[in-house]
């Protein structure tokens, strides 16, 4: 048989690549000899992605809300993975940091976007009725969410506003006692910790903790510093930073607003949302101010945070 000159080309690199590593090229090729086509069905792992929902309830509408929290879960996993790359390159340079922030922005605009299934994809009694059946579970306990959060700014800035001077110079365990979204997760009437938030902090405490050092000179408000000193902070990339402020503290806890206007807003009082969370306190980010990069924003913009978007969510009501 012949073989063409590509073909020769590429086993004889193969034969150079197996020899470096000291294996047997023929022992390779023999199991490639015998091994199946690879189909989609198993590459995804599709059968077990789809055998992932079980609903508590009876209600068709609580598989809607399982497999929607998968998929963000999934959009979050794809933002870590640009996260991680940003704090490990070595060297890191403005187009590539401008880069993966654009992926990131992909991500949570597809999330935002899609939110609308939450809104109005579900029956409202339904959801009523099958939310007590996953208590003391919630949304909140997203640990991956709170990662991004970590990556994204100093730890200070994720505190409690009311304690971000005291604690500007505490260490990060003392800083993580005070986390803005801790407060979102105590008991209406009497202010104690929810169950939801003692589990969450119990299985992610130590990881928070651990990334919040390890990313002390590599979060991005971090690393956008080191490129302002050095004048290479681009307009591309301050834009991108500014969208991903935008995308994580307003546009997605607003959408979960909207969420709980919608099926949470009861008169005379709003029905509290799973697991106890604060939501009405919580979630809009004029109260909490909750923003990676104070200094790509004016006086007036940070005064008004969130507000107009509020206003417009509250205005539909």
């Amino acid at each position: 048989m012949h073989f063409s000159p590509e073909i020769e080309d590429r086993l004889n690199r193969l034969q150079e690549k197996y020899e470096a590593m000291g294996q047997d090229m023929n022992s390779y090729l023999d199991g490639l000899l015998y091994a199946d086509f690879l189909t989609y069905w198993d590459y995804i792992h599709l059968d077990t992605l789809l055998s992932l929902q079980n609903p508590k309830t009876p209600f068709p509408d609580e598989e809607i809300f399982i497999i929607y929290h998968q998929i963000t879960e999934l959009y979050f996993k794809l933002a870590l993975h640009e996260c991680k790359q940003i704090a490990e390159a070595s060297p890191l340079t403005p187009e590539f940091f401008t880069a993966r922030l654009k992926r990131i922005n992909r991500y949570f605009g597809a999330l935002t976007h899609s939110f609308e299934i939450m809104v109005d994809g579900m029956e409202k009694e339904q959801f009523l009725k099958f939310r007590m059946s996953l208590l003391p579970a919630s949304g909140f306990q997203s640990g991956q969410y709170r990662m991004i959060e970590i990556y994204a700014t100093d730890f200070i800035n994720l505190v409690a506003k009311d304690k971000r001077d005291e604690l500007q110079h505490a260490t990060i365990e003392d800083q993580f006692e005070y986390l803005y979204w801790k407060f979102g997760a105590t008991e209406l009437s009497t202010g104690k910790k929810t169950l939801t938030l003692k589990q969450f902090e119990k299985k992610y405490s130590k990881t928070f903790i651990e990334l919040g050092k390890a990313a002390v000179t590599h979060n991005f408000n971090e690393l956008a510093k080191q490129f302002e000193a050095s004048s290479e902070l681009s307009p591309e990339l301050r834009a991108e930073l500014r969208q991903l402020d935008i995308n994580v503290n307003v546009n997605w806890p607003l959408s979960h607003y909207k969420s709980a206007v919608r099926y949470l807003n009861r008169e005379p009082e709003d029905i509290k949302a799973t697991g106890g969370t604060n939501w009405q306190k919580y979630l809009p980010p004029r109260f909490q101010k909750r923003i990676f990069y104070p200094w790509a924003w004016s006086e007036e913009e940070k005064e008004n945070w969130g507000k107009a978007w509020v206003d417009d969510v509250l205005s539909g009501i």
